[in-house]
């Protein structure tokens, strides 16, 4: 079997109308426009998504719009994570419901399962939607809860379980992972600061918050990492970094809803407890526009 997907993959921002409504027009202009510059699949409602204060049945609703306007051009990634494994179910069974491609399943936040916890809930959610591949997601420096190789490992032998996002941003720990999964087993970065290092150790592609603003960079970079050319990679990498690091001065997705209005890719909004970006980081945010200047 072969990999779910390699390269890049957007975590997409979800757009919001400045009452706060969700925008669905701008939701579909930037399908649209993540096509037309090469990347690979679109990660919806997830973190980057701002799933922490959309409602149930909003993320219902963003699921089932971008899976029938995509009409199967671009691949389709529910985030569909709860803390609570019966809700986190339920998620999943309308994303397979409404043909989604696959699903995102970050590890469980605020309660801080055990690592028989975790892999009790995500073996009850594959079990629950066998027909719907799932990528974990393991981001410890927002949940607080590490999902340890030899958990991953044992969530490998579920067969609709088929690759992680790692945040972590630790190469050795990612090079364990990649050395002993399954071949058909997706390793992602979900850390574009250290995305093209776990690339070019054999990881498959980057679940991306700065290819919401540079997508055809990012797929370049993506492209290269996983070919071996570590020239084009790190050329890419060299110039995308301060971008990397500036969309990451506050919160996820402070600084990228800022970049996104600046761009006229999306309007600013944002839900609270989210605020606007802090005046101070204006500037610096300005000088890192040049980085995508060429891609929008």
């Amino acid at each position: 079997m072969a990999v779910l997907i390699t390269g890049s993959i957007v975590a997409l921002v979800t757009p919001l109308q400045e009452n706060g409504d969700i925008d669905y027009a701008v939701l579909r202009r930037l399908i649209d426009w993540h096509i037309e510059q090469g990347t690979r699949c679109i990660c919806v409602v997830g973190t980057t998504g701002e799933s922490p204060t959309i409602t149930i049945e909003e993320h219902h609703e963003v699921i089932r719009v971008a899976v029938e306007y995509a009409a199967g051009r671009i691949p389709i990634m529910a985030g569909c994570g709860a803390n609570s494994t019966a809700e986190a179910i339920s998620l999943a069974r309308h994303a397979q419901n409404v043909g989604a491609h696959s699903q995102l399943q970050v590890a469980p936040y605020y309660n801080r399962p055990s690592q028989e916890g975790l892999y009790q809930h995500f073996r009850a959610i594959a079990e629950a939607t066998p027909d719907l591949p799932m990528v974990l997601y393991n981001v410890p420096g927002r949940t607080v809860v590490d999902i340890q190789r030899d958990t991953v490992l044992r969530l490998a032998e579920i067969p609709s379980i088929v690759g992680i996002k790692d945040a972590t941003g630790d190469i050795a720990h990612v090079q364990w992972l990649i050395r002993d999964v399954p071949k058909d087993f997706a390793v992602y970065s979900g850390d574009d600061l250290s995305a093209v290092a776990l690339m070019l150790c054999g990881g498959h592609g980057s679940i991306s918050v700065t290819a919401n603003v540079a997508p055809q960079d990012c797929a370049r970079l993506c492209a290269a990492a996983i070919k071996g050319d570590t020239q084009t990679a790190n050329a890419l990498q060299h110039q995308l970094l301060p971008l990397h690091e500036a969309l990451f001065v506050q919160a996820n997705p402070i600084p990228l809803k800022w970049v996104m209005g600046r761009l006229g890719l999306c309007g600013p909004t944002l839900r609270l407890p989210l605020t606007p970006l802090d005046a101070e980081y204006e500037p610096l945010l300005e000088q890192v526009l040049g980085c995508v200047a060429l891609t929008k």
